[in-house]
């Protein structure tokens, strides 16, 4: 009970759910849910969190919650997200990796692979990125 209940806390939930921890977590907002997602994964005390697309279909305030989180939850835990959304990128990472999939160069009519074509700080990739296809996606000429 008391991880159960510390995991709550620190995602950010307790006081919402305590009164009802016997009942289905179905009839929470998508926002708790996905808090409570978050929960299940800080009561095993990890050192890394990997989150993908952390709030999608969720509502800007929910968004918000969820990133708020993050924020308090990065002095002990590292995050890694994977995200589409370039203004959450922009907003709660420290580092961003650019990946893109293109053919493989052996194979014109190969698979598609993912490739990393950058990695910076998040303010270097989104004001300076070294590669003109970073540069494209995070302005929104392509992506």
């Amino acid at each position: 009970n008391d991880i159960a209940e510390n995991a709550l806390r620190r995602a950010a939930l307790w006081d919402e759910v305590k009164d009802r921890l016997g009942k289905n977590a179905l009839g929470l907002s998508g926002g708790q849910q996905q808090r409570l997602v978050i929960a299940r994964a800080l009561a095993i005390e990890p050192d890394i969190l990997l989150m993908d697309e952390p709030a999608s279909s969720l509502d800007p305030r929910s968004t918000s919650r969820i990133e708020d989180l993050m924020h308090e939850l990065t002095p002990g835990v590292t995050i890694v997200i994977v995200t589409h959304n370039l203004q959450q990128a922009g907003r709660v990472g420290d580092y961003t990796a650019f990946l893109s999939s293109d053919p493989d160069d052996n194979d014109d009519n190969g698979p598609v692979v993912g490739r990393l074509v950058e990695f910076g700080t998040t303010k270097k990739i989104f004001s300076g990125p070294d590669d003109k296809r970073t540069e494209d996606y995070v302005t929104g000429r392509f992506g």
